[in-house]
């Protein structure tokens, strides 16, 4: 699709009657996954709460681990420095989206994005499969964690019931094909609300567990000491590295750029701001009181902690089951926000933009095409349990190139060499050390991660009745 198409197809077109003209030309460019599932209509504030939904999620109650193989003031400063990495570059992502758009060019896809800043056609197919691996891993997750939580739930009200992990599997995996048909990412607005919402509650929540955990007479003894062993303590540190990179992760930001009503120049600055606003917040508390509750003894998430498999609960019953509720609700709508670049990708192949949204013609291969998705994800998530894992590896190998890496190379290449002049600006020189930096923490994080996963591979079995 051409610079004017992409204008044209972005803009909020209403769906019924979609003629997008290709540029140069008066032919029709039918894509519909531009003007259907990334219309363009929402506000600044909409586009916060998509972004919230993409970074703020229950992997946060991973970060008590991250501490524990970093220490007390490393893994704060750490989760710190990859807060503020991390808001940079996605504000970057968002100025060269900006700065192409200013020259008549506005891309909606992070692939496109790509291509056109770096040139070479390789470069959009290497952001397109380390998405894709990203999105589909983040919804095969969702669906599994979300069962868990379902799974937590009826274990404490039937706990003699015979119910598996797979059963509550298809429930979620049902419940999803239905809110699948939802249109558009923009149509999501309300339930990505609703998200932030849940976030907020359940680390409030969780942190409020954590400290009854702390003082309770039941918590294991307050060790922070790092491991004895030399490369255990080197290996342990790197692995923190890629839990907080993963945790900080979002590999969509185009897309949910490409929901604003155009123009869409600084907007995102403000969902940005929204965003870590929150994450200021859900971030931090549950990260200090978890690791300071259960200090090395703390499990890789910190509700498995709060609820051991043996011995009582070391918080209200009552308030661990509505946090458990909390993140099955939001675990929904990232399964939900994580698909839109597959839908996007299936519809634009199988959807006629000339006619509408709701036709018959359209609707058709958009039940069987996303029911087919989430019934897939589902099926892996089903034979993989321990998919956990193996995401922490995708995790260290993706969400590093696609948010940090790329976001400053494609800057330096669009905007800080040109406006400068020179190569040698403080920016460029900055970035460039940046992504020396990190290009280096992803290779050993990933190392760590894939040293991780062979060392637990004994536990690992397949269609299992228990999330690793």
């Amino acid at each position: 699709m051409t610079g004017t198409a992409v204008v044209h197809a972005a803009a909020g077109t209403p769906s019924s009657d979609v003629e997008t003209a290709t540029a140069g030309t008066g032919k029709l460019a039918a894509d519909a996954g531009a003007a259907f599932v990334l219309e363009s209509k929402g506000t600044w504030w909409h586009a916060g709460f998509h972004m919230t939904t993409a970074t703020v999620g229950p992997a946060l109650l991973t970060l008590p681990y991250a501490l524990r193989g970093l220490g007390w003031w490393l893994g704060v400063a750490a989760l710190t420095a990859l807060a503020a990495v991390t808001f940079y570059c996605y504000l970057l992502v968002s100025r060269v989206l900006d700065h192409c758009e200013a020259a008549g060019r506005r891309h909606i896809r992070f692939r496109e994005l790509a291509a056109d800043v770096l040139g070479p056609q390789w470069a959009s197919y290497l952001v397109l499969i380390v998405q894709t691996a990203i999105n589909a891993g983040v919804s095969i997750g969702s669906i599994l964690l979300a069962a868990d939580c379902l799974q937590i739930i009826y274990t404490h009200v039937a706990p003699h019931g015979h119910l598996k992990l797979y059963h509550f599997i298809i429930v979620v995996a049902v419940v999803l094909a239905l809110l699948s048909q939802m249109p558009s990412l923009h149509s999501l607005r309300y339930i990505n609300f609703g998200s932030l919402i849940f976030s907020v509650g359940y680390t409030m929540l969780v942190s409020a567990a954590c400290i009854c955990a702390g003082l309770s007479s039941n918590a294991p003894p307050k060790d922070y000491s790092l491991s004895s062993s030399n490369s255990s303590r080197t290996f342990n540190a790197f692995l923190s590295i890629s839990i907080l990179a993963s945790v900080f992760g979002n590999s969509i930001l185009p897309e949910i750029q490409a929901t604003l009503a155009p123009p869409a120049s600084g907007k995102m600055a403000k969902a940005l701001v929204l965003c870590y606003s929150v994450l200021s917040l859900t971030f931090y508390f549950p990260a200090i009181t978890g690791y300071w509750a259960f200090g090395n003894q703390v499990r890789s998430n910190v509700l498995k902690s709060l609820m051991p498999d043996n011995g009582p609960w070391l918080a209200p019953t009552w308030l661990l089951i509505v946090a458990v509720v909390l993140v099955l609700l939001q675990l929904i709508a990232i399964a939900l926000v994580y698909s839109q670049v597959a839908y996007e990708m299936m519809e634009a192949k199988s959807a006629d933009a000339a006619r509408g949204r709701f036709s018959r013609r359209n609707v058709a291969p958009r039940v069987a095409l996303r029911t087919a998705y989430v019934a897939g994800c589902a099926a892996v998530a089903a034979m993989l349990p321990f998919f956990g894992e193996i995401i922490a590896v995708v995790g260290a190998v993706g969400y590093i190139p696609l948010d940090v890496v790329i976001p400053l190379v494609m800057y330096n290449m669009a905007v800080a060499a040109p406006r400068g002049g020179t190569r040698r600006s403080p920016a460029y020189l900055a970035n460039v050390a940046i992504v020396v930096v990190f290009a280096g923490l992803g290779v050993i994080g990933a190392v760590a991660s894939v040293r991780k996963l062979v060392i637990n591979a004994d536990r690992f079995k397949l269609f299992s009745n228990g999330v690793s």
